[in-house]
């Protein structure tokens, strides 16, 4: 079969769809509607995952290495609470930040800690991060110039210094609590120890579903009301070097622990994340399913009921071989129409999730749109249509024109 006829045969094709829109629309609708319904939630779906894959994860610009425990993993990195923790970390902070190719150590501690909202006294719950403040140091976006420098608490492992009370807020964090700058933050875990906030500023770690609301405070402040100065317990220490061969040195310095560089962060954070790439494949898998069977379905009964058509057809010459060409053709047409309608209503969803997570949590973006989206509806939309196509070319190979045209 030559391209010219082939073309013939796609450009009839497409006559015909459109032809059925205007004399017998059910079926072919249905079909275009099936396809549209599956593609727009596999794109939604997806715009989610991609969300969940651009999630970030606790550092800041100037840090470059990660001293955690060996037992933990990168995910750790992002909210380590409740894993293996590091011991002794002011010591072991103030030995590592003592090396001149280092510019400081800041050990941290995470911790997810509720607060009272400040206006309702409602229990909200905020990402605490305790640290040895340094001037020149930033966390979560966080400059840690605000605090008073060190730790005073901390007065040499007594935790009987003088108590700063002092916190940072982001902006998140300050919008959950109702807080600003000056307000006295408390927790129901430490009805006795309260905070103030001394500064509000931008910054944080982001998410899908948005920032997450986060306070900095001195480390054996929070030390001492999570329990954790037993030991003078924290889940990372973080470090800021322009010298690579500082590496070696704090892997010798503090045992049993794994050093990891910043630059190599992100990649393994991808790697070992399979939600994100579970979540798009479960969704194309299922648009592809559900599309098959509608379009198959369908069209299957659209070529039952055009029969006399089709008999006509082949009395008039056209061979069954260009016959199947035909329907198949149709079918693929009514998929990509399908698909085109899905990917519409695939962008509406992505506005109307981002919506509702603005609207009732206050987050966004929860799904997020790439262009890669649309070369996806287009392809698992001629998926569906080559597979879909199966059936309803099987069953016009069945139809007899002598038979048909005997009626």
């Amino acid at each position: 079969m030559g391209f010219r006829r082939l073309g013939a045969l796609a450009a009839l094709a497409v006559r015909r769809v459109l032809g059925r829109f205007r004399t017998s629309p059910a079926r072919v609708s249905m079909s275009t509607v099936g396809v549209a319904l599956a593609v727009g939630l596999m794109v939604s779906v997806t715009a989610i995952s991609l969300g969940l894959a651009s999630e970030s994860v606790v550092a800041s610009e100037g840090t470059d290495y990660w001293i955690v425990p060996e037992e933990s993993n990168v995910q750790s990195l992002a909210v380590s609470t409740g894993s293996v923790q590091l011991g002794d970390v002011h010591r072991a902070s103030a030995h590592i930040g003592a090396d001149d190719r280092v510019e400081y150590a800041v050990p941290v501690l995470l911790e997810l800690v509720p607060v009272a909202d400040a206006v309702t006294g409602e229990r909200e719950y905020v990402l605490v991060a305790g640290v040895v403040s340094r001037p020149e140091a930033e966390l979560l976006g966080l400059s840690l110039r605000p605090l008073t420098p060190g730790d005073p608490h901390y007065a040499n492992g007594s935790y009987d210094g003088p108590r700063t009370g002092e916190a940072i807020l982001n902006e998140a964090g300050a919008t959950s609590l109702n807080a600003s700058a000056g307000t006295t933050l408390e927790s129901p875990r430490t009805p006795n120890r309260s905070f103030s906030v001394v500064n509000v500023s931008a910054g944080g770690t982001s998410t899908a579903f948005g920032t997450v609301p986060v306070a900095v405070v001195h480390l054996s402040e929070l030390q001492a009301v999570t329990g954790s100065a037993a030991g003078d317990q924290a889940d990372q220490i973080l470090v800021s070097t322009d010298d690579r061969s500082v590496r070696g040195s704090l892997e010798r310095s503090y045992p049993r622990t794994t050093v990891v560089r910043s630059n190599g962060l992100a990649a393994q954070r991808v790697s070992t994340s399979n939600l994100p790439l579970a979540i798009a494949v479960s969704g194309a898998a299922t648009a592809v399913l559900v599309g098959v069977l509608f379009v198959a379905t369908l069209m299957g009964l659209a070529v039952s009921g055009d029969s006399e058509s089709l008999g006509a057809l082949a009395a008039i010459g056209l061979s069954r071989r260009s016959r199947s060409v035909l329907v198949a053709v149709e079918t693929v047409t009514v998929a990509v129409l399908g698909g085109a309608c899905g990917l519409v209503l695939g962008m509406l969803g992505i506005v109307a999730i981002n919506g509702a997570g603005r609207a009732t949590l206050g987050l966004e973006p929860v799904a997020t749109f790439d262009p890669l989206l649309v070369g996806l509806a287009a392809g698992v939309a001629l998926l569906i249509g080559v597979l879909g196509a199966v059936y309803p070319v099987l069953l016009s190979r069945r139809t007899s024109p002598l038979e048909v045209l005997s009626r």
